[in-house]
């Protein structure tokens, strides 16, 4: 029994004087008082869309699409003022089958070689705490429509490579394929609805 007390004593000194979880050694952490003011270049090796449809109604499909270029205004004191705009080149889209991804970027759905460039650019931002609705222009395929985006603040911290700060989003969206011209088996083959998941980051500008 005293062997028992002793342990647990011990056990519970150990948890102590362990560093809580909290304190993580990363460089980025999702606290707003990091952000600071001003101009931002967006990363293109850690911005992405990754896209998913109904396969005939039996599984979900998805592929993956990165920026290529694109710019964040942002005052952490006005968070509803804040601007940004994404551009993505096509021909980078990618699945898990190369003769899907040669079908996405033929005529028949974006039809890359005569739209190579799609984007998106801000309109108006409705700031919640950390969380906003950012309404836009997306361009595809040469149609633009207005989306609106939900979006989180996911996290900011100097970069130790770069020694620039970073900041970074996530937000989801919904878009309908026939909205831009991209209606290729609706509704027989797949559904019309195409789900968005898009981590965004962003450096700081010289």
């Amino acid at each position: 029994m005293i062997h028992f007390v002793v342990s647990i004593a011990l056990a519970a000194a150990l948890v102590a004087a362990t560093p809580s979880h909290a304190q993580s050694p990363l460089p980025g952490a999702p606290d707003v008082s990091r952000v600071e003011p001003g101009s931002y270049e967006v990363d293109p090796d850690h911005t992405m869309v990754v896209w998913t449809v109904s396969h005939m109604g039996v599984s979900p499909l998805s592929g993956a699409i990165g920026a290529s270029d694109g710019t964040l205004e942002l005052d952490p004191s006005d968070p509803g003022a804040a601007k940004v705009s994404v551009s993505f080149n096509i021909a980078d889209m990618t699945t898990t089958v190369p003769a899907f991804t040669q079908h996405l970027l033929s005529a028949d759905f974006f039809d890359a070689e005569a739209h190579p460039t799609a984007s998106f650019t801000s309109t108006s931002v409705e700031a919640d705490g950390e969380k906003a609705k950012i309404t836009g222009d997306l361009t595809l395929k040469g149609i633009t429509r207005p989306i609106t985006l939900e979006a989180e603040f996911f996290g900011a911290g100097i970069n130790p490579m770069t020694k620039k700060l970073e900041i970074g989003f996530a937000a989801t969206g919904r878009i309908n394929r026939s909205d831009f011209g991209l209606a290729f088996g609706v509704p027989d083959i797949t559904p019309d609805a195409v789900d968005l998941r898009i981590s965004g980051a962003f450096r700081r500008a010289e």
